[in-house]
């Protein structure tokens, strides 16, 4: 089934959001989480983790392939707020790393829709998740991203079947240097949560 363009996908005009496999992507300083779903976009599961690029931004190159290899038809970005829902530097950085996925998508003539989404708690439940399962402190940053992407899209895909309609805020994508391409009002959906100070600042 191939997305329209309008966020539906072709044959199921009902559908406001599109229907297959699915990518979550949790952005950290030195690493990237990758989690993707199955076509009914009922579970998410952990993929890998990228170790980041910002010189050569070779992470970008292999999450966008991954996601063509698997037929995806949605990227889900995550965008870590702070308590007051206010967007510092993590924000900034997701949102920037947002922008190389689509660029390099285009590049590679794979324009599939990329969303950021509110993340605010997914680190938190993605350590809370590793203690419940017997894992020790030191070997949560082997994983903790992947997991923290999967709370990612999940969320996301949990949200599209329950109000049946896309959520987060779209991408957008530049048109010219310094400009941008008109895109469609974002929506709104409850943020995950409140947690601590995300680890990206922490990160070294």
């Amino acid at each position: 089934m191939a997305d329209d363009g309008g966020g539906a996908v072709s044959g199921l005009p009902d559908t406001p959001y599109p229907l297959g496999p699915k990518l979550g992507v949790d952005v950290g300083l030195v690493r990237v989480g990758v989690a993707g779903c199955d076509r009914d976009g009922l579970i998410a599961t952990p993929i890998r983790t990228l170790k980041r690029d910002p010189r050569k931004n070779n992470d970008v190159r292999i999450l966008v392939r991954e996601a063509v290899e698997r037929g995806a038809v949605q990227i889900i970005v995550g965008l870590p707020k702070n308590l007051s829902g206010r967007e510092g530097p993590s924000a900034e950085m997701a949102r920037d790393y947002a922008g190389l996925v689509v660029e390099e998508l285009q590049r590679q003539s794979a324009p599939l829709p990329v969303r950021l989404v509110d993340e605010r708690l997914s680190t938190v439940s993605a350590h809370r998740s590793l203690h419940a399962a017997g894992l020790g402190s030191r070997d949560h940053r082997k994983v903790v991203d992947q997991v923290a992407a999967v709370e990612i899209l999940q969320h996301a895909i949990d949200m599209q079947r329950s109000r049946r309609r896309d959520v987060g805020d779209p991408v957008p994508v530049r048109a010219a240097a310094g400009t941008q391409s008109t895109l469609p009002t974002p929506t709104e959906e409850p943020d995950i949560g409140h947690s601590t100070p995300s680890r990206r600042e922490s990160e070294s």
